[in-house]
């Protein structure tokens, strides 16, 4: 099924109004669900949620981004702060915050200092012939890719 005709269904069904835009699917988004373009009106949707997390929880992401999409063209406050917004993604039971990936909040590198065995866990490598032991001030080595 395409991704905007999908998002037509989710307003259409869960809100009453109409979606006019583009929906697509954005591989680099990370921390976030999906993302609102209020020059454009399209949405940004992250695939790596809906495989990881599923339709449901999916559908309620559409919802959050949805909830900014008419808010705004309605003139209304679409922002996350914003009363209106709250009240509307409440009433249409979308998703507040984005789940966290398990792809997001992995370790890839662990170190280890050979003076005073302090871990060091790392999402990003860490240059050993640069960087010491914030502790002791001893060499790291790692022990985990």
């Amino acid at each position: 099924m395409d991704l905007t005709e999908y998002v037509r269904r989710v307003s259409q069904q869960d809100f009453g109004k109409e979606f006019k835009h583009t929906a697509l699917w954005n591989s680099r988004l990370r921390s976030t669900g999906g993302r609102f373009f209020p020059a454009n009106g399209h949405l940004d949707f992250n695939p790596h949620l809906y495989a990881e997390h599923g339709a449901a929880i999916f559908r309620q992401i559409v919802r959050h981004e949805l909830c900014h999409y008419h808010l705004y063209f309605e003139g209304k406050g679409y922002k996350h702060a914003d009363k209106d917004f709250k009240d509307l993604l409440k009433q249409v039971d979308g998703l507040r915050y984005a789940p966290k990936s398990a792809k997001a909040s992995a370790i890839h590198h662990t170190y280890r200092c050979q003076s005073c065995d302090q871990l060091y866990q790392r999402k990003r490598r860490v240059d050993t012939k640069k960087y010491r032991c914030g502790k002791c001030g001893g060499k790291l080595i790692k022990i985990q890719a």
